[in-house]
């Protein structure tokens, strides 16, 4: 069952994501030339959101729809790894034209070259597995 309103919230995400342009290349060009507001919009306002509910579940200690508690363990705060994950991140996804949510959405809407980006995503996932206990977190 879990799976299943999994699958459909994602499928509302998906469409919302598309509906909003949030996936599409044009949106992710104009945001890298610094044309328009409508991307920065879009994650400032899901930003807002999320520090909202993490504060949320912290101070009135929220349970899940399933009655467990939800832990919320600290991060280390190391410049420099945020700094490269950022870099790294933004460099795919400028070259890519799609973070890995939207990706999806892409495929889902027909955009079949975005395969090629689905592909090498999970093979440098893949590969970041293989190699994380030798990288410097």
């Amino acid at each position: 069952m879990r799976t299943l309103i999994y699958l459909f919230i994602g499928i509302i995400f998906g469409i919302t994501l598309f509906k909003s342009e949030a996936a599409s290349w044009f949106r992710i060009y104009e945001m890298f030339q610094f044309d328009a507001f409508h991307m920065y919009g879009i994650i400032g306002s899901a930003l807002a959101v999320g520090i909202l509910m993490i504060q949320s579940i912290k101070r009135f200690k929220i349970k899940s729809f399933y009655d467990e508690t939800i832990v919320l363990s600290p991060k280390t705060k190391t410049i420099s790894r945020y700094l490269w994950g950022g870099v790294i991140f933004g460099l795919g996804w400028a070259l890519a034209g799609a973070c890995p949510g939207p990706m999806f959405v892409l495929a889902g809407a027909g955009y079949w070259p975005i395969l090629v980006v689905i592909f090498w995503s999970s093979v440098g996932t893949f590969l970041y597995g293989l190699l994380k206990d030798r990288l410097p977190h």
